[in-house]
């Protein structure tokens, strides 16, 4: 009878192991073929390992089901934190920060950056740096239909939408093809008379984004392949753009642009007012990552130029997409994930100065939420616009009012290494006013910059602080327009460039390089040669008065290891000790004895230590914390 139970508890056991990997060998089809609602429900039925949660989370997150997003990837960084790929810890940094958790979110993305951010001080500071603040209201009582990407179309509007409940479901979210249709917008903001474009432009696969030129007759607009091409490992349908013609009340001559191809997506085009620009995204080689801002001359005979990357100021190595330009082409409006945001896709705004795009800046918390914001189109003369969001749950259009904000009295400017010109993410930056009362601080991102709002007529001073380096202050008057935008660049000095005697060593430590410390035998009181040595280092301490410091004794190995330890702890701390009584403060310093631990040069166990080698072993050190 044990037999036969033994045979059925291994049959068993096999059918369970046989139906797990069917079931994941699935899952996984489904997940490459991006049918991530279909995949999500087998990965939810499967044993968990790193793969599983991987694309699980992965399922979620590209459906901006964040509250998913963050139980799955929280699994995976619970249990495989030290073998995820960085991405990874982007992704759920997003999902955090779709769910409002800001302080997580910020951890796992100061880990992703490394350096230090503060998503509630970023959304502070912009209240006084947005030159808009804006007003929204929905425009569709129907939250369901999946409408998006705004155009102007002449006294129309044109967008894209999942209304054509006809079409055959999209496996990414179980949902119908997109379609382009047309609209009126009604006194009260809603969309009217709402029409598909015809069979000319709407096919069976994907249209979106179309954008018309000045006098109606031109329109570029999106179209996904119907066809899968596999690059790399994956299959994918790539995204056109393609132009159509309006010719005796028909749309024709749709074709496809020729910087298009099967292996790159080109998407969300948007047409300069004067029609001799075409902007757009696009994931083609010159890329720094996902997809890229680009624009192309569009030539009076029809034809076009050489597509040309915005640059690393508009464009990151995550997405870029949606833009939309001013009228007179000096101000680009896009969607990102990349620069610094409150979650998902948030809206910027880049100046051009000499045909140069210039840093973007996030449009601020009237505007953007934590989750997807996007494809803002704006009539600068009327103040009004619209734009698409997902903020509460589905794709949804969005109409605006901006009025300006009257709070925009600022100073700004960069922090960077004075030596190398480099800036210096993760420095703490602070401004005072007259009567060195705080006013604000901010810890400054990828590239640096800060800004705070300002007063007319006021004095303040400004000032960085980073680990390892100076400290450094400057000071400012506002005149009586306080709406000017000071520029203040901080230059900051290491400790190892100002300082010879501060070396950094090839772990990567920062030491401050002293004569050696002697103490008489078994002893640890601080004699006169050693009080000369402590008064120099005295004297930097309170030359640089943020600096904090540990100072490490390390004996020879005459002795025991209990003993040698004890007495390396003494000698620290009667180091310090001489320090406080020489008026330097106890919370900036720590000490630490070693023994016999950590020798300079390797001996006494495996060889006999020369006098000389003792001495060389038998030391203080003095490492710069902060």
């Amino acid at each position: 009878m044990k037999k036969y139970f033994y045979i059925l508890f291994i049959f068993c056991f096999s059918f369970t192991l046989f139906a797990q990997k069917a079931t994941e060998k699935k899952a996984n089809a489904l997940f490459e073929k991006k049918s991530y609602v279909k995949a999500a429900e087998m990965y939810e039925q499967l044993k968990e390992s790193q793969v599983i949660l991987q694309n699980l989370g992965d399922c979620y997150y590209n459906n901006s089901q964040m509250i998913d997003a963050v139980r799955v990837y929280g699994k995976l960084f619970l249990s495989y934190k030290d073998s995820v790929a960085p991405e990874y810890y982007f992704k759920y940094a997003h999902s955090l920060l779709g769910t409002a958790d800001y302080t997580k979110a910020d951890a796992i993305m100061g880990e992703y950056l490394k350096y230090e951010i503060s998503t509630s001080k970023f959304i502070a500071n912009l209240v006084t740096n947005v030159p808009y603040n804006y007003e929204i209201q929905s425009m569709s009582k129907n939250t369901s239909n999946g409408d998006f990407g705004m155009s102007f179309y002449g006294d129309k509007v044109s967008f894209a939408s999942l209304r054509n409940s006809e079409s055959k479901s999209f496996g990414w979210n179980d949902k119908p093809y997109l379609d382009l249709f047309s609209a009126n917008v009604s006194d009260k903001g809603l969309l009217a008379n709402v029409e598909p474009f015809p069979k000319e432009i709407n096919t069976k696969t994907h249209e979106s984004s179309a954008t018309f030129s000045a006098d109606g007759r031109i329109m570029y607009f999106n179209r996904t392949n119907d066809k899968k091409v596999k690059i790399g490992d994956e299959k994918i349908a790539v995204i056109k753009i393609f132009k159509a013609e309006f010719v005796d009340g028909k749309w024709t001559n749709v074709k496809e642009l020729p910087f298009c191809s099967d292996i790159y997506s080109t998407e969300h085009p948007v047409l300069s007012k004067d029609g001799k620009k075409l902007y757009f995204s696009s994931d083609m080689p010159g890329t720094l990552g996902s997809f890229d801002i680009f624009v192309v001359d569009v030539n009076e005979d029809g034809t076009f130029g050489q597509p040309q990357n915005l640059g690393k100021a508009v464009n990151t190595i995550h997405r870029e997409q949606f833009p939309f330009i001013s009228d007179d082409g000096t101000v680009l409006y896009f969607a990102s994930d990349g620069h610094q945001g409150m979650g998902g896709l948030d809206i910027f705004m880049s100046k051009s100065y000499d045909g140069t795009f210039a840093k973007p800046l996030n449009l601020g918390e009237t505007i953007n939420s934590n989750l997807d914001d996007f494809a803002y189109v704006v009539d600068e003369k009327k103040n009004k616009g619209y734009l698409s969001s997902n903020r509460k749950g589905g794709d949804n259009l969005y109409s605006f009012t901006r009025t300006e904000n009257e709070n925009r009295f600022v100073v700004e400017g960069e922090v960077k290494d004075k030596n190398t010109q480099n800036p210096l993410p993760g420095t703490l930056v602070a401004l005072y006013d007259e009567n060195n009362i705080l006013i604000g601080q901010m810890v400054v991102g990828a590239d640096a910059d800060y800004v705070f709002s300002t007063e007319p007529n006021k004095k303040y001073r400004i000032e960085a602080v980073k680990d390892f380096y100076i400290p450094h202050s400057e000071e400012f008057v506002t005149n009586e327009d306080g709406k000017l935008r000071y520029t203040i660049e901080l230059f900051m000095e290491c400790y190892d460039d100002a300082e010879e005697i501060i070396t950094k060593r090839q772990d990567g430590k920062v030491q401050i390089v002293l004569e050696n410390i002697y103490f008489d035998l078994n002893k640890w009181d601080i004699k006169e040669d050693a009080a000369r040595i402590l008064n120099v280092l005295v004297d930097l301490l309170n030359k640089y008065p943020v600096m904090e410091i540990e100072i490490d004794a390390h004996t020879d190995s005459r002795a025991s290891d209990t003993y040698n330890l004890m007495l390396s702890n003494k000698r620290a701390a009667s180091s310090l000790e001489y320090l406080v009584k020489n008026g330097i403060k106890r919370k900036r310093l720590r000490s630490r004895g070693f023994g016999e631990s950590v020798p300079l040069i390797k001996c006494g166990k495996t060889k006999v230590c020369t006098e000389q080698e003792h001495s060389i072993n038998r030391r203080c050190e003095f490492i710069i914390l902060k």
